[in-house]
Parts: C-alpha cells; structure tokens; sequence
C-alpha cells in the first residue's frame, strides 16, 4: 500500500460519510464537463428552468453522501445472483409442477438489435416451458425480424397491419397466449437467465399465488453497467394507489387474466398500471419475490431515460387508472398527480364531521407548549375537534398558570395524570379515556403544525375500514426529515426512514414523499379510530417511553388493518425536547429494559422481516441503502 493510499484511509476511511461525500464530489466533477452531461443539463434548465436544474444538481450530490458507494451494486450482483454452476444446476432442476408461462409483447418499430436482445434473453432461461407471443403494430413489416423470429418455435408472432394501440396490440398477443401463466414484457427489455425458474420455484412454493411479481434494474447496453435497483416492498394498497411500484415483472394466473378480459385502451399509456390495479382487485394471493428478475433498458425514448418528458400522456392515464380503481372499489375520492413524476395523491371524501380528540402529553417546557397549540388553534381549518392536555407531573408554577389560561378555551381541556412516574403509554391511555371523540390523534407538545388541512387529509384514510392508523411526515428544525416512516428491524429494533434529508430533496424512489403502506409510523403524530384503542387493548404500559408506537401499530397490523404513511400532512418535530435523552445509568438501563422486551414479543416479526421493506436492503442504514453481503433469502 502507498504512503498516499494510507494517509487518505486514515483520513478518509472507507464506509464513511465524507469518504462517500469525496467520491461523489469526484463523479459531479468528472460528470459535470461531459457532453451528455451538459446536454442534458441545457434540456433541463429549457424545460423545467434554473431553479429546478439545481436543485436536481444539489440533490445529486447531498443524496451521494447519504448512500452507498456507486459500485455496491456490483458487489451485490455478484455476491447473490447465480454463478454459471449454479445456472447450469437450475437447467437440470425438475420441479413437480412446470407450468407454461407465456411472454406477451406488443411491438411498434421495435429495433432489430433490441428484439434480438430480448429473444435471446429467453432462449437463454434455465426454465424451458415458456411461450414468447408477439403482437406487430407497426406501419411496416421489418424483415430484419424474421431470422431472429425463426430462432426457436415457441415464438409466436402476429403483424397485425395497424397501431391499435398499446393496449390493443397487448391484447392481440394475450390471444395468442396457451400459457397457465400470462408474463408481461416490454418489447426493448430483457430477462436474466433465471427470471423463469424463480417465478416457476415460486410457483411450486406458492401453489396459490395468482399475481407474482419481482423487483427490477436498469441497463443501457446488454453486458453493460447494470443499475439503479429498484428492491420493492410486499403488497401495499396504498403504495400502488400512489405508484406504479410493482411494474416489471408482473405475472398472473391465465384464468385471473382471462376473467379481467385483457387491457383497455383508455388506459393506454398506463395500460399496465390499470392492469395492475385491477389484477389486485381480484387476485386472491400476491406474491413478491424479493429478487431482480427484469432489466429495464434505458435509451433516449425510454420513459426511464426522459421520464415524464417522454410519455407525459401517461401519467395522465395513470391518473386516470387509479381513478377507475377508487370507483370500483366503492372509495369516494379524487386522484391528483403526486409530489412527483408518477406519483398520485388519492384525496378521500370526508363523511359527515366526526369529533378528533388531540390527546397532546406535557410536562412543563410551556414555550414549547404554546408554539405547539398556537400552531394547531391558529392553521387547523377542520372545526370538530377537541384538545386534550395531559398535565404529568410539571414542578414550575408557570406552567400551571399557563393551563389556568387555556383550559376550557378554543376547544382545549387540560386534564392531570395522577401517577408520579413517567410511562408515555399510560399517559396516552389516561388521554383517550378522558376524551369525547370519534377518532384520536396522538401528538407530541414539541411539535409545529404546518399543514392547515391536516386533519382532513388523515381522517380520509383513517374512515377507511381497512385502515388502523394514519402517520405524517415530520421535520428537524432545519427542515431535514426526522420521520418519513418507520421500518421494523433498522437499528437492530425498529428506525425511522430517509432521516436527514433536506426539505423537497427525496429518498430512495421518492418513497418519502409518496402515501404508502407501512408497519409502523410515529406516535408523535398518529390518528386512529377510536374502537382500534378497544380493540388492541389501549398502548401497552409496559413500554413506558420507547417503542410504544411500534409495538401499538404492530398490534394493529394483527387484527388486519392498514397503517398509512401520509408526507401530505407535515410537522416541525423539536424531538425529545421537554422528555430528554436517554443521557442517564437509570434511562439507558430502563433503554435496554424495552429493547429487551421488544425482541421477547415481536421476534418472530423481526426474523420474518418487515414486508414493507426488502431483505435486500440495509438495516444499519435508515437510506435504503443496499447489502454488501451475500443475502439469505427465505
């Protein structure tokens, strides 16, 4: 090792964040004077303005400090995906059941070179019983495709005459399809070798599955650079109606796929997504398979190279799609385009003005108290509501001044917890018991409201019968996220997301930004309808200060509700500020003592794994960051 090399790891040793800040202040500087870079960069600044095109450029480079090394992807490929013996022993694999999966694709001018790409991608798979079903809706037959269509005799292929349209030319190849199982595939993508045989070993796992999907990358040239690993969580409803997550590689049941009556051309731009939705109406067991079985190819007319630039009509369709859902679901509500590109926000219609208890625990700290109540008094645009102050333990007198003054007005009531000890869990119980209203909404005296419209935005969740409880999107005071979610197993117990973000940059695939499906959200602002404290048995007492909020939504996880991660609503959270740290032998024991708890009642959920995260990802990481080492895959 060189004098240099060992002065810059001791420095700047590896895994750390200015090691990582360093190289990507490397790749800005080697990217920034490329020509694509700056061709790019000129669109942008023409057709989104200078703002934009640097705040794109500034979030480039913090967002390059907060994750992994550019190459960890590369460790990750070649650490857990199969290995040419391994490949060569899937080929010899017999399993019991070996259903026929049909590959349907719609083509329009489709190039030779990636047609031939993708057929060889398929006759190259370690699982043979496949069906490749082309439908042709281009002006003109190219006969550059005819020697690459007579490689193999499972490919079927229809020139159809005319463009009817994505949806159309899908359907005219789902015609073709004998298949048990239907595999959608774009006509410019490919698989990798074993994609078949996971779907078909998952098969064989999962005889009931009847809609499975994977997770995907990207690529520009075949044998080139792959990237940009997209590690999708389990099924969310609530995550699908805000993104097309799941995408690339779908697979349905044939039967499933022949009672929806195939793809509708309202929907064409978002044919897929719309076929998503309904599939997921319909389908009685959803499968993830937590591994990258569809390579998404990235060219300048791809919607993965030029996003909504290049079809902006589709996420008008999208729009249209989840639309259609809501309506057929029976859910009273508007779609709106998201925070960003492919991205909707799902407005549900209020019924009727039920009463919102805010049970609000405090214990002296009274400025902080007043920011919080103002803040709530003075934006809050619902009327019907009710605040509850629970009054533990405060020693200055000014703070039983301060109640005497706001007890009994603007809807506020103070009420005084008789124990001495501090348990958060009873205090809050101790809330709830001594209000009126419908719903209830947990939240913290150190916080500062920012949306006016919040109550609102969480009740249209939490009337749903399938919802449990409704979390937000929380702030440091320096407008960097403190809570965008929380994922069981992050830090060893449980850890909110995508900390440390600054305010508009976003985590990984806009997921802090986006409504979404989660296991738990922070109890520093939290709705749920009142009869969930009924049915769960109220916060458990046993967890006196940590992890009471995650225990409390995996409680409402278990009678088979929904907990919704809502970024619309958003606070200012000064975190922990009249509670203190853990900065003490009795707090840090008493620390330990829960953690300990924890693991006794929800072990077996952490050694499943949080279904709305990937076993792919890090749990030492609150980015999303991905796994240097081999994975164990359960």
């Amino acid at each position: 090792m060189s004098s240099n090399k060992r002065i810059r790891d001791k420095l700047f040793p590896e895994g750390g964040r200015l090691r990582s800040w360093l190289r990507t202040l490397n790749r800005f500087i080697h990217s920034i004077f490329s020509k694509t870079y700056i061709k790019e960069q000129i669109k942008s600044i023409k057709e989104n303005g200078w703002k934009a095109t640097f705040r794109e450029m500034k979030r480039y480079m913090v967002m390059g400090t907060l994750a992994e090394p550019e190459n960890i992807y590369e460790k990750w490929i070649e650490l857990n995906e199969p290995n040419k013996e391994e490949l060569d022993k899937q080929r010899e694999t017999k399993f019991e059941v070996t259903p026929k999966i049909s590959i349907i694709i719609p083509m329009y001018n489709t190039p030779a070179k990636f047609f031939e790409e993708l057929v060889d991608s398929l006759i190259n798979q370690t699982y043979s019983n496949w069906e490749l079903c082309l439908a042709d809706g281009s002006e003109a037959q190219n006969e550059e495709l005819k020697s690459i269509i007579e490689k193999d005799s499972r490919i079927k292929y229809n020139f159809l005459g005319e463009n009817k349209g994505i949806a159309e030319n899908t359907n005219a190849a789902l015609k073709m399809a004998t298949g048990d199982y239907i595999g959608l595939l774009d006509h410019d993508d490919i698989l990798p070798e074993f994609s078949l045989y996971e779907v078909v070993r998952t098969i064989n796992n999962h005889p009931e599955a009847d809609f499975i999907y994977s997770d995907e990358d990207k690529f520009e040239e075949v044998g080139g650079k792959r990237y940009d690993p997209y590690f999708k969580s389990d099924f969310a409803p609530d995550t699908l109606r805000a993104n097309n997550y799941i995408c690339h590689f779908s697979i349905f049941r044939k039967d499933l796929m022949d009672k929806l009556e195939g793809f509708r051309s309202e929907f064409d731009g978002a044919q897929d997504y719309d076929i998503i939705l309904r599939m997921s109406e319909n389908a009685k067991n959803i499968v993830h398979i937590p591994k990258i079985l569809y390579h998404w190819r990235v060219h300048e007319l791809s919607t993965a190279k030029a996003g909504a630039h290049a079809k902006p009509y589709a996420y008008e369709a999208g729009k249209k799609a989840v639309q259609a859902h809501l309506d057929r679901m029976g859910l009273k509500g508007t779609v709106e385009q998201g925070k960003t590109i492919g991205t909707y926000k799902v407005n549900y219609e209020i019924i009727g003005e039920p009463k919102i208890s805010i049970i609000i625990p405090n214990k002296d700290y009274v400025s902080t108290l007043k920011v919080c109540l103002k803040s709530i008094t003075k934006l809050t645009t619902y009327k019907n509501y009710e605040i509850i102050v629970v009054e533990n333990n405060s020693t200055e007198k000014e703070t039983f001044k301060y109640y005497k003054t706001i007890d009994g007005k603007d809807n506020i009531k103070v009420v005084y917890y008789p124990e001495k000890e501090f348990n958060y869990s009873s205090i809050i119980n101790y809330g709830v018991k001594n209000s009126t209203g419908d719903y209830i909404i947990q939240l913290n005296n150190d916080t500062e409201l920012v949306t006016p419209d919040w109550i609102q935005e969480m009740l249209g969740f939490a009337q749903r019968e399938d919802v449990g409880a409704v979390g937000v999107k929380m702030y440091y005071p320096d407008k960097t996220i403190q809570h965008a979610g929380i994922i069981i197993g992050i830090g060893g117990v449980a850890g909110h997301v995508f900390k440390n973000i600054p305010y508009k940059m976003h985590g990984y695939f806009s997921k802090d930004c986006m409504i979404q499906n989660l296991s738990a959200v922070t109890a520093a602002c939290i709705m749920t309808p009142r009869k969930i404290y009924d049915d769960v048995g109220f916060m458990d007492e046993k967890f006196k200060v940590a992890f009471n909020d995650v225990d409390f939504c995996l409680r409402i996880r278990e009678q088979g509700k929904l907990i919704v991660y809502n970024p619309y609503v958003e606070f200012i959270h000064y975190e922990s500020k009249s509670r203190g740290y853990e900065d003490t032998v009795e707090k840090q024991q008493r620390f330990k003592g829960e953690i300990d708890r924890f693991y006794e009642k929800w072990q077996g959920f952490l050694d499943k794994g949080d279904p709305y995260y990937n076993i792919n990802l890090r749990l030492d990481n609150d980015q999303c960051a991905i796994k240097e080492e081999k994975v164990n895959y359960k």
